[in-house]
């Protein structure tokens, strides 16, 4: 975990200026999301980065807590919100494990692009159910490793071993499905805009 943020915060300023790559994806996943959302909601956001997300998310809910193992991330975020004179997003430093968050609080937690960078996902995901209230909602949008070019895949331990990429999960949609399963998920919704990556709403 430790290396994992030591990458993240190295990375911070870097992330932080590099656009959407798919911009008509991102805004179906927003326009999604948004769908389900209330304006009385409290949202969780773990794995949060530089806010981007959150801070579109805020006027369609009450609050947000959006979460991050990045101080350095968390710190952009930050100034953005100032910014953009957002107030109902506060940030936070930590992990799902590490952060005391009380059962039952949230009506919607957002992982977005996270779960493939965790040690243990179904850990992660057992949590999120247990953090959502009855009939809440996880949005999840997650890289499908195992399912990537036998080309990526193979180059994907060399640039670790520079220290250009994080760890990486290399589990597949029908792994991840299992995962929300057995937690207590069900799908409500699911969006694969390539075969590298599956965009999912499950609830609890």
């Amino acid at each position: 975990m430790k290396a994992s943020k030591e990458f993240w915060d190295k990375s911070a300023p870097r992330y932080a200026k590099s656009p959407v790559r798919d911009e008509e994806t991102y805004r179906k996943k927003l326009d999604i999301t948004q769908g389900y959302f209330r304006p009385d909601w409290s949202v969780l956001e773990f794995g949060c980065g530089t806010g981007s997300t959150a801070l579109v998310h805020a006027p369609y809910v009450k609050e947000i807590l959006a979460t991050d193992i990045s101080g350095k991330m968390l710190d952009i975020a930050t100034q953005k919100a100032r910014d953009a004179g957002v107030e109902n997003v506060r940030f936070q430093q930590g992990t799902l494990e590490s952060l005391a968050l009380e059962a039952e609080t949230f009506d919607a937690v957002l992982g977005l692009n996270i779960l493939h960078l965790l040690d243990n996902p179904e850990t992660a995901i057992a949590r999120v159910h247990e953090l959502l209230k009855p009939g809440g909602v996880f949005v999840s949008s997650t890289a499908l490793v195992g399912e990537l070019m036998v080309l990526w895949r193979l180059l994907i331990p060399a640039m670790q071993a520079v220290g250009l990429a994080p760890f990486v999960n290399r589990f597949s949609r029908q792994s991840l499905v299992a995962m929300l399963a057995k937690a207590g998920f069900s799908i409500d919704y699911e969006w694969q805009p390539g075969k590298s990556s599956v965009f999912l709403v499950a609830r609890k």
